[in-house]
């Protein structure tokens, strides 16, 4: 990711409206931003999940994402399982490793793609 052509700017996630994402269970709030150049943009997200979301299929996007609040389980389709907590966060690349998402309690996260 190269970021460009992104002058300075605030942004006040409370003033960006939310859309509905629905999952196999439960549904994500996604606010979402886009930055830079429109043929390459960068899509800046706060995310919050229900409890009980679990995603409706593997994302085989490229992101980097920190979890702010609660707990978000992720599954490669491998099957290794990663944990994230306040504070943690993973990175994977477009193409790599296949992902999908669950929250018993809900989570929040920040996520750049």
């Amino acid at each position: 990711m190269k970021l460009t052509d992104i002058p300075f700017g605030l942004t006040d996630w409370n003033d960006v409206p939310p859309a509905t994402h629905a999952g196999t269970t439960g549904f994500a709030l996604w606010r979402t931003r886009s930055f830079g150049p429109a043929d390459n943009p960068v899509r800046v997200r706060m995310v919050e999940y229900s409890p009980g979301y679990r995603a409706d299929h593997w994302c085989r996007k490229g992101h980097i994402l920190l979890c702010l609040e609660g707990s978000l389980e992720t599954t490669l389709e491998d099957g290794r399982v990663f944990v994230l907590t306040p504070g943690t966060s993973y990175q994977v690349a477009d193409g790599a490793e296949a992902h999908r998402s669950f929250t018993a309690a809900g989570a929040k996260l920040f996520i750049v793609d």
